[in-house]
């Protein structure tokens, strides 16, 4: 089994799991780079090498968790947006 695979597995469920809290885009990053390294060097192998689901399973963690990430960000801000109460975007009168 391939280090690299292993680690950007490990890295893609945890940025599955943190990834509505935003703490997910930084392991989904890394994953998705050693996902590509791993996938990368299990084809070098030429067979002796293994790993190739962990990595198929890396990249779809790291996606969703890009993804959960990405969703909960857009959610903040138009909660922001649209809060009510919020104070008037523009400037007084006595502002150029």
């Amino acid at each position: 089994m391939d280090t690299k695979a292993v680690a950007a597995l490990c890295l893609g469920v945890l940025a599955a799991a943190t990834g509505w809290a935003l703490g997910g885009a930084v392991p989904a990053t890394i994953a998705l780079v050693l996902a590509r390294e791993a996938s990368r060097e299990i084809a070098e192998g030429q067979g002796w090498r293994v790993g190739t689901r962990c990595v198929t399973w890396a990249r779809r963690f790291a996606w969703i968790g890009l993804g959960l990430a990405t969703v909960s960000l857009v959610l903040l801000v138009l909660l922001r947006w649209w809060q009510p109460g919020a104070p008037p975007r523009d400037f007084p009168s006595t502002v150029d």
